[in-house]
Formats: C-alpha cells, structure tokens, sequence
C-alpha cells in the first residue's frame, strides 16, 4: 500500500517585479511521478537545484502542483478540506530547528502541535511524554531550546512532529547543519521511528553515508527522477553518479578506485566490513605468494 502518490507533477518558481509582471519562470518539477510504499524508508538525492526540496513540499501542502496530483493516504493536497487530515499524516522536519521551535520550554513546543489539532490535555501530555522518550530526549523536558545542542535542538522538532502522531514524516535536509555528532544522533532517531513505529520516512539529504541503510533511494535531477532502486545498486553507478555532480559513500569510492585498480572488488560494497571481507583475504594469498618465493 503506497502512502504518498505523486503523479505527472509539474511545478514553476516565478519571478514577479514590482508591478507584478512576469520576469522568470524556472521550471523546478517536470513530468514527476513517485510512489512511497507506506512502512518504508525512501531517502532522495540530489544536486542543489534538482527538485528535492520542492518535492518536500507538496507532500503536505505547503505548495501545490502546478499540474498533476499529490495524493497522501489517498487525500489530494488540492483539497482544502483535507489540508488538516494530510498535514497530520504527514509530517515536516525541516533543515534549520530554529526555524521550528517557538516555545521557551521544550515540552511546551512539543505540545504546540497537538494542541492546535485540538487534542485534549490528558492525551497531550501522555503524547509529550511518549514522544520526547522515543527521541531520547526526556531529561530535557523542562529545559529551555536556547540551550541545546544543533542535535538535540533537530529531535524536539522530530518530537513535535511525532506527538502529532503522523504516519509519515519527511525531513528536508534534517542533518545538513550539523555536527557528526548530531547527524548520527538523529538519523538513530529516525530509524528507530521506522523500524519500531512503523512510520514511514522520507528523508532528503546530500550525505550520502545516510543513504546506505535506506530501503530505497531515489536519484533526483533537473526535477525529474533518474535513478530509482536499492542503496547497492544506486551506489554502483559511480560513474553515473559522478556525471550527477553527486558523490558515494567513502568507503564506496575506495572500493571502487582498488577495483579499478585490478583488485577482484565488486561494485556496490557500502560498509568497511563488506570491503574487509574481500581486502583481507587478498592481502592473506598475497602473503602466503611473497613467502613461496622467498623459499
């Protein structure tokens, strides 16, 4: 069952000046159709310019399509009627926390959310709990946003999106002004969400190494899909890629120059375990030819 149904998108930034006359139209979005299968965690890449974060926003109606539909849980974003229903089903993570959190106190903002959907106060504070626990971030309930950390301050937002009780959200760069501190620490949240909540992840970003444990990845350009598969076929298209102004995993660049080197490597390797396993034994039978020539 898909969750999030984009089909025949089309979608146009225009330029207006003071007069309100046209000046530019950049097309962001041509002939666009992806499916999410509800459940899944589907990351999208792509260069800056490739249509990503726009994407982003049509999946709860923050823009609209200029043509085609963007169907979530069956609800079309063009319904105003539903613009609420689909807001909650999906939810937004966006690059810059701050730009997120409003509250002077983390449980406060936490609420902001399901306070607004019109939750009763017996469910929200049982919501505020749950979801501060699940991103790991109890003990700061009462703490101030001003004090934390660029991570810390990224899984309130999480939370915050979480007690709205979503059954998708969908980070736009959640990781890009981060640390790799605070990187690790909320792609850990976000995963555990999928894998133990069953929620279903949308998650854009131009870091590659968060791709690789993806359920799918899909390669966007000149807002257009390109690519569409599983992290180790994707990340086997180095040259590809390469041609994308897009990069791979750096223990998938290494696997690939020794492979282009000679070395027996196949393509697609994407953790140091995988590349250990085909390095040591090479290096063992380069042992055993060097120590039959010396006798």
């Amino acid at each position: 069952m898909n969750i999030i149904e984009a089909a025949h998108i089309f979608f146009d930034y225009v330029q207006k000046d003071e007069n309100d006359q046209i000046e530019e139209i950049n097309e962001a979005l041509s002939d666009l159709s992806i499916s999410i299968e509800k459940g899944s965690f589907v990351c999208i890449l792509g260069h800056n310019g490739s249509g990503k974060s726009t994407f982003a926003k049509l999946l709860n109606g923050l823009s609209l399509p200029k043509e085609g539909t963007v169907l979530i849980s069956g609800m079309d974003t063009r319904d105003e009627s539903r613009l609420l229903n689909i807001r909650k089903t999906c939810g937004m993570v966006f690059q810059n926390p701050d730009n997120q959190i409003i509250a002077n106190v983390v449980e406060e903002d936490v609420a902001f959310g399901p306070e607004n959907l019109g939750v009763p106060t017996e469910e929200i504070v049982r919501r505020v709990d749950d979801a501060l626990k699940k991103v790991g971030m109890e003990a700061y309930r009462l703490n101030s946003p001003n004090r934390l950390s660029g991570g810390q301050k990224q899984r309130v937002a999480i939370a915050g999106v979480m007690a709205m009780k979503p059954e998708c959200i969908v980070l736009d760069e959640p990781t890009a002004m981060l640390d790799p501190s605070g990187r690790r620490d909320v792609l850990r949240t976000v995963h555990e969400l999928n894998k133990k909540e069953g929620i279903t992840i949308v998650h854009i970003t131009h870091y590659m190494e968060e791709a690789v444990d993806a359920d799918r990845i899909i390669v966007m350009d000149d807002g257009r899909v390109v690519m569409d598969d599983e992290p180790r076929k994707i990340f086997s298209r180095v040259d590809e890629l390469r041609n994308l102004s897009l990069s791979v995993p750096q223990i998938t660049e290494l696997a690939y120059e020794l492979r282009q080197a000679g070395m027996p490597i196949p393509l697609g390797i994407l953790t140091r375990e995988e590349l250990l396993q085909y390095i040591i034994p090479l290096m063992k039978r380069a042992e055993r030819k060097g120590a039959g020539a010396d006798a």
